[in-house]
Order: structure tokens, then C-alpha cells, then sequence
């Protein structure tokens, strides 16, 4: 008797182990899941930390835990625990930081864990920007427009025409406009670029640029053509042919040109739609303000976004009831108070329909009306995208907005030294 007892004592211990084990199940058989936020604003937290509150209430058998993330060191911190096998169940991020993690095998496909209705709620354009190879690795569901915030008394005093998301500025109207709101010192637009790839080209597919082309054998190349040149062309001479741009911006972060707005010092900034929220706190007493549309081009206001997404780790031994609580989390009313919490747009066409997305305050109602022009930024499936952008077209176009190299040099290095780049990622 005494062998069969120990076998005994010997498996329940070992079952109790395989329970516990990872932090996502306990002894009485309840699910814990690893919920990791990228939330930072105060209003984004609170709503991400009251819906896991509204979970937890009433899925006893599947506890959700809050763990803080940070913007600033997310793709490193969540490479290091996926190697190491510590990753959170669902996890926070944006869509053009998931083609590593995607093609690595480190985020589960999400095609048969998520319900009918989220699929459908998303348009597909959307679901474009999660889209790597034939899967899906996350759920888009807030995005923003890039817009311009305009100083309102300035430019209904110079008497300009106010652009509208149905009636908007060409991008030679856009110039003409900062021309004629700039001198004694001042400037019609100033342009934060610290970071110009993703901002050129997301605003350059208004102009029908799309630089990156994939060839019949699947592979990516860098071609700049005329379409293409349009925005960098625009922004180059407005620093430095009229003189109607700022030089010190370009080398500025959004927030930073934010204190010379409001001191009178720009007329407009294009920044994120999320930036009204800083205005809202910061802006002095008085300060009028208001947002408009980007330039419109050749294909209308159509810009290229990244959205924030979630994910479900292909490690997690609990996928199903991770998306059902993707899928809690992204309900319309849920994903409206996400949105108004992190002052963007959510991405379901129903959340969309909330009147509080229509409202004039704000400027809500402009921001909604060009949801249906958002589409998947260009380089969100170029796999070698980081190392390109980092060490060839962010000092190339850092150097064209300066005017230290011409549009020549710099469709030479974004084509010819980009594409070694590239040709490398893809043998």
C-alpha cells in the first residue's frame, strides 16, 4: 500500500504545480489573465482600470489583473518577456510595432479566437494594419487623424478660407496660406519633425505616394516618385523658400512647439488629433483655437495611421477567454469610453455613432468626419521598416527639410541605400 500512496502524493503535487504555475490559473480552477495597458493620460487609465473593475464583477471564474506598461520601452520590454516566457495574456500596443512579434511567432493569430461581431464592427482597411501574412495579431481599435490646430483668431483676422473636411486646402493652397500668415517674425505653420518618417509618409498617401511597392515575387522596394515628392516638397520650401515654417521646429517633439503657439509665435501645428487634450490643460485663458483638416491631394484626405491594438500572446494557455475579454473591452460603449478617455477615435463603425464623437466641442466633429479616410500607414507590413527608417530616411529627411541635401539626394538615399536596407530582410 505504502508505494501506491506516495504515487499518489506524488501526482496531486505534481497537478498542483501545473496549476499554479504561470500565474494564470489557482487551486479552485479560477483564470487569472495579465491585462498590460499602455493607458498614460489620467482619463485613459481610469477608464482602462474601471472596465477591468466592471470584468472582474462579473466574471467571477476569470480575473483579469491591471499591469502598467510604458510607451517608451514597450517593444523591448515585451521582447525580453517573451523570451523569457513571462509575457501578459493580452497586451496593448500599436500596429506597426507587431510585424516583428508577429512573424517571430510570439502573438497568437486571432481569426478564430474573436466573435463575429468585432470582426465585423471594423472596417477592413483597419484590420489591414494587424495584418501580417495571412494572419491577424491584433485588434485595431483607437486611431487618430494627423490634423492641423490652428490659432482661430489669427486666421479669421488675416480673413484666410477655413478648411473643412468636405471643402479642405490643397497642399499648394495649404502654402499659399502660410505664406500669407507669416512675417515680423512670425510663422504661418511650424512642423514638429523629431520623428519625420511616419508624419511625411502617412500624410503623403493624400498625394498618391506610396513608396513602398511589392513586386509579384512578394518582395518591397523603395521607389520615390513624383507622388511622393509632394509633401517633403511642400514642408522643404516652406522652411526654406518662403520662409513660412519655422527652421528650429524640426527638430522638435509635438509638445514643444506648443508654448510658441500659444505665445502667438505659429499660426498652425500638425500634430495627432490626441494633442487637444494638452491644449485643453495648457492653453491660456481666452486662447482660441480650433482643428482642420489636413492638405487634401490627389486621393482626397486619405492618411496613413498606425492604430493601438490588442493582442493575445501565443504563449497564453488561455486565448479563449482572452478575446472574450477583448472582446468586453471593445463592446461599442466600451470602446467609445476608450476613446474619449485617450481623446482619439476608436475604430468600430458603431462606437463612431456615438453623439459624443459628434459634438463641436473640442472639435470632435471634425476629427470623426475623417475616420473614413484613416487607412493603413504605408511601410506597416515592410518587414526591415525600423532599420530603414532609423538609419536612412530619418537623417535623410532630416537633412531635405534643412536644406542641406536637395529632393535628388534625397530620393538617392531612400531608394538606393534604402533598399540594401530592405534586400537585406527579405533574401
Amino acid at each position: 500500500m505504502r508505494p501506491r500512496w506516495i504515487l499518489a502524493l506524488t501526482l496531486t503535487l505534481l497537478l498542483a504545480g501545473c496549476t499554479g504555475g504561470g500565474g494564470n490559473s489557482s487551486a479552485n480552477g479560477r483564470i487569472t489573465l495579465r491585462f498590460q495597458s499602455l493607458a498614460w493620460q489620467e482619463e485613459s487609465v481610469t477608464a482602462n482600470k474601471e472596465l477591468v473593475k466592471e470584468w472582474n464583477a462579473t466574471h467571477p471564474d476569470i480575473k483579469v489583473e491591471y499591469v502598467q506598461g510604458s510607451w517608451d520601452s514597450v517593444h523591448d520590454q515585451l521582447l525580453t518577456s517573451f523570451e523569457g516566457g513571462e509575457a501578459p495574456d493580452i497586451i496593448h500596443d500599436a500596429s506597426d510595432d507587431l510585424a516583428d512579434f508577429a512573424y517571430g511567432g510570439y502573438l497568437a493569430d486571432l481569426r478564430d479566437l474573436l466573435p463575429a461581431r468585432l470582426k465585423s464592427e471594423i472596417p477592413q482597411r483597419t484590420w489591414d494594419t494587424a495584418t501580417f501574412g495571412d494572419g491577424i495579431y491584433g485588434v485595431p481599435f483607437l486611431q487618430e487623424p494627423r490634423v492641423l490646430i490652428a490659432n482661430a483668431t489669427w486666421l479669421k483676422k488675416a480673413g484666410v478660407r477655413i478648411p473643412t473636411p468636405e471643402h479642405p486646402w490643397s497642399w499648394t493652397e495649404f502654402r499659399a496660406i502660410t505664406r500669407q500668415l507669416s512675417g515680423d517674425g512670425k510663422y504661418g505653420v511650424a512642423w514638429p519633425l523629431k520623428e519625420p518618417v511616419s508624419a511625411t509618409l502617412n500624410l503623403s498617401l493624400s498625394a498618391g505616394g506610396e513608396l513602398f511597392h511589392r513586386g509579384a515575387d512578394g518582395k518591397v522596394t523603395v521607389r520615390f516618385d513624383a507622388a511622393d515628392e509632394v509633401v517633403p516638397r511642400t514642408i522643404h520650401d516652406q522652411v526654406d523658400v518662403d520662409h513660412s515654417a519655422s527652421p528650429t521646429t524640426l527638430g522638435s517633439g509635438g509638445s514643444d512647439t506648443l508654448p510658441g503657439f500659444f505665445g502667438g509665435k505659429y499660426a498652425m501645428i500638425p500634430l495627432g488629433f490626441s494633442y487637444r487634450q494638452q491644449i485643453v490643460q495648457q492653453a491660456p485663458k481666452g486662447f482660441g483655437w480650433q482643428v482642420l483638416p489636413a492638405p487634401a491631394g490627389a486621393d482626397g484626405l486619405t492618411q496613413g495611421v498606425s492604430p493601438q491594438t490588442l493582442s493575445i500572446a501565443e504563449d497564453s494557455p488561455h486565448k479563449k477567454e482572452a478575446a472574450e475579454f477583448v472582446d468586453f473591452l471593445l463592446q461599442p460603449k466600451n470602446m467609445v469610453r476608450l476613446a474619449l478617455g485617450d481623446w482619439m477615435l476608436p475604430t468600430g463603425t458603431e462606437a463612431l455613432k456615438d453623439p459624443a464623437l459628434h459634438t463641436t466641442k473640442d472639435d470632435w466633429a471634425t476629427g470623426t468626419a475623417l475616420a473614413d479616410d484613416l487607412t493603413s500607414a504605408p511601410a506597416q507590413s515592410v518587414r526591415g521598416y525600423p532599420e530603414w527608417k532609423d538609419k536612412v530616411a530619418t537623417p535623410a529627411f532630416q537633412e531635405y527639410y534643412s536644406g542641406a541635401i536637395t529632393l535628388t539626394e534625397l530620393r538617392q538615399r531612400l531608394q538606393k541605400d534604402g533598399n540594401l536596407v530592405l534586400a537585406r530582410y527579405q533574401r
